[in-house]
């Protein structure tokens, strides 16, 4: 008898990643929707094919924007996880780093 194995749980995104992933598809469906308009009216020969044609456009240069969005709201939310200067994820979440020691700079003299 197979043993089954245990699925592996997907991180949640965080919320302005998934914010910009929803809106991208909001977007993108509208866009489609353009292109179908903008299809059927050219079949029909309708005068409704030019403003479907500048909504298609809109909806391009829209959809991109919030393709860029994510990519954008993904890297900040990554390097908010890493916290600053670090190459490890979870380096900045353990809490304060420790004081160093205070020691005096060495004062710039002769060279002996």
């Amino acid at each position: 008898m197979p043993v089954p194995r245990r699925r592996r749980r997907r991180r949640r995104l965080p919320d302005e990643v998934r914010s910009a992933a929803v809106r991208a598809v909001l977007c993108l469906s509208f866009t489609l929707v353009g292109v179908v308009v903008a299809t059927l009216a050219s079949y029909a020969g309708s005068w409704l094919m030019t403003p479907a044609l500048m909504a298609m456009g809109l909806g391009v240069f829209g959809t991109m924007w919030c393709l860029l969005e994510i990519l954008v709201s993904r890297q900040v939310a990554a390097q908010r996880m890493r916290g600053p200067n670090s190459a490890s994820p979870m380096a900045g979440s353990r809490g304060a780093p420790e004081p160093l020691a205070a020691r005096p700079f060495p004062r710039p003299g002769p060279r002996t």
